[in-house]
Order: structure tokens, then C-alpha cells, then sequence
């Protein structure tokens, strides 16, 4: 369930300039489709503030942007998000990205991972973030992949029914 919207603008305040909301966002409900967020889209979030990944953590925190993850791809997450280099680059304190995590891990569709394929990709975090897409397609709601390195995922996402878009893309969509 997403947080109200005073509710997420006090625990967002806490994650500091990162997650400034200058205007509250409304929960939208329906068939929407369902996005699985590369590590790099959440990278780019922190460091950029003010580019399209952080409003796109934004909208996700808020429950404007319906996102699934599994428990692998979340630590995965918090592991690199927590690395001393982006918490510099991004000048945020531990407990600030701590802060979002905590809120993404309550508003995210938790997706058991049931079906397990040789490596699809090159990269075993890549591989990690298709698996999570294609067990996620079990709702019956169209699954997309947001991330950067859209070439990565070519020709799979396709094969397996899946959209590859960039944060700008659903941002300058919406």
C-alpha cells in the first residue's frame, strides 16, 4: 500500500534533498504496467537529484509508478547503493539511503522467483533483473525493464514479451 502523501513526505524529508517532493502526488490504481528498476536507474536517482531516475524514485516511493522486485535484486540494491563512492558522489549519509530503501521495500510488488533459466545475459546482476521481469509477468499485467543499458538486455527482454525503457522515456510519457 503507498504511503499517503503527508505520510511520504515526512519519512521522504528525512532522506533529505534527494526526495524533495515540491508537490504532492495522488496514488493511481488500475492496469498499469508494472516496471522492474536496474540497479543503474537507482544509482543515477542519488546522484542525479534533480534528473529524471529521481523523479522517477519519486513517483515510485509515492505509489504513482507500480514497481516489482525480488528479494536478490533488493539486496543487490542495497548493496550498491550503499557503497562508499556513491554515498560521496551523491553526498548522502548511510541512514538517508537506508531511509529510501525502507520506504521502496514497502512499496514494491514482492515477486518469488519460480522460473530459473541458464544465464540469459552476460552479466549475472543483468540476469538477475530479467529473471525478476519474466516471474513478474505472472500477473497478467505488461512488464518493462527501466534501465540505461537497454542494449544489455537485447534480444531476451524481446523474446521473453518485455518493454526496455529509460526513466526520461516514462517521465516525458506521463
Amino acid at each position: 500500500m503507498p504511503l499517503s502523501g503527508a505520510d511520504a513526505g515526512i519519512v521522504l524529508e528525512r532522506a533529505g534533498r534527494l526526495l524533495a517532493i515540491t508537490q504532492p502526488l495522488e496514488y493511481i490504481a488500475g492496469d498499469m504496467m508494472l516496471y522492474v528498476l536496474d540497479t543503474n536507474v537507482l544509482v543515477a536517482a542519488l546522484r542525479s537529484p534533480a534528473g529524471f531516475s529521481a523523479e522517477l524514485l519519486r513517483r515510485t516511493l509515492l505509489g504513482r509508478l507500480r514497481v516489482a522486485c525480488s528479494v536478490p535484486v533488493f539486496m543487490e540494491y542495497e548493496a550498491v547503493l550503499l557503497r562508499p563512492e556513491h554515498l560521496a558522489a551523491a553526498e548522502l549519509s548511510a541512514s538517508a539511503v537506508c531511509n529510501v530503501l525502507d520506504v521502496l521495500a514497502g512499496v514494491v510488488q514482492t515477486v518469488e522467483i519460480h522460473f530459473l533459466w541458464r544465464p540469459q545475459l552476460r552479466d549475472p546482476h543483468d540476469d538477475m533483473v530479467l529473471k525478476l521481469a519474466v516471474n513478474a509477468q505472472r500477473w497478467g499485467r505488461p512488464v518493462g525493464i527501466v534501465t540505461f543499458n537497454q542494449r544489455d538486455y537485447l534480444p531476451q527482454a524481446r523474446h521473453f514479451g518485455l518493454a526496455l525503457v529509460s526513466p526520461r522515456q516514462i517521465i516525458e510519457g506521463d
